[in-house]
């Protein structure tokens, strides 16, 4: 159930915070049709920060930059997670599944054993901003059916502690479910938007990787700044609890965590499986019609 943000909760308490291991400037990229993107977690970054494989920040005032939008696409092999704070975006599936994603909406797809999708602007002036995270999926479950959400700004739970205004994704943060929860990878997906001069704690089991991404203002960890546009990959210490972040003036991140498969990543564009053997397979069943005829919520 969503919850309002005049909901106080009590901070929760970290004995022991992850530092920052390393600062990271994303690339820019162009993807679709031509949008503009900045990658923040790129390839070489995918074992370090596994289960995560991408994730994508776009935001433009330019209607040149994003109305070209995403035609149809394939996918196999793990999650997509898009996350939009100002915009509107349509997506339409060979599930059938259709859905308008807005203003502080949250869409999820298991693309699972295939799913062909397409993501267009439904705006042609005005900002479009936000987020997509890529999730692999376990060997397990990669040809599992696929899955489709979409949940609107009300539907994403939220609450505030002193000075913090938190949305929770997926995972918990100070007792409260997010939308979405995953076995296996457990993730954690939260934003929170910060006053200056204060802090929020995040307890982050000790097995998972972590990061935070800074898109408003500018915060610190530990004594080292995370400046607006920059990725801190947490460090993995041992005894650490969680993270503490102070934001330096009026800021806003995403916090992200999740629980590494420890197993082979084999990719080749929007398909990510175990072995080569497996992406021939995709790229075969893409070209000969078969990903996504038999797909399904």
């Amino acid at each position: 159930m969503a919850m309002t943000q005049a909901t106080l909760v009590t901070s929760e308490s970290v004995q022991q915070s992850r530092g920052v291991e390393r600062i990271i400037n994303g690339q820019a990229v162009m993807d679709g049709a031509g949008v503009k993107i900045n990658r923040v977690l790129t390839q070489p970054l995918q074992r370090r920060l596994d289960p995560f494989l991408m994730l994508d920040n776009f935001g433009s005032d330019s209607a040149n930059d994003y109305i070209a939008g995403f035609p149809e696409h394939p996918h196999r092999g793990f999650e997509t997670v898009t996350y939009m704070l100002t915009g509107r975006m349509r997506h339409k599936d060979s599930a059938g599944n259709e859905g308008l994603l807005t203003n502080g909406g949250v869409q999820w797809m298991t693309a699972g054993r295939g799913v062909i999708h397409s993501e267009m602007p439904e705006q042609e002036e005005g900002r479009m901003e936000g987020f997509q995270l890529w999730l692999n999926l376990p060997a397990k479950d990669k040809m599992r059916a696929p899955w489709y959400r979409d949940f609107n700004a009300e539907q994403v739970p939220s609450f505030s502690t002193e000075g913090a205004q938190v949305r929770v994704i997926a995972g918990s943060s100070h007792g409260v479910a997010g939308a979405v929860q995953r076995e296996v990878t457990e993730p954690i997906y939260i934003d929170v938007e910060l006053k200056a001069g204060a802090s929020f704690s995040q307890l982050i089991p000790a097995g998972h990787n972590a990061f935070v991404f800074t898109y408003r203002g500018g915060v610190h960890i530990g004594g080292k700044p995370v400046a607006n546009g920059r990725m801190a990959i947490l460090e993995n210490t041992a005894g650490a609890d969680g993270v503490t972040v102070q934001a330096a003036e009026d800021s806003r991140f995403i916090l992200i965590a999740g629980q590494p498969l420890n197993e082979p990543i084999a990719q080749y564009g929007p398909f990510v499986m175990n072995t080569q053997a497996e992406l021939m397979q995709a790229v075969e069943d893409f070209r000969a019609g078969k990903l996504g005829e038999e797909a399904h919520v």
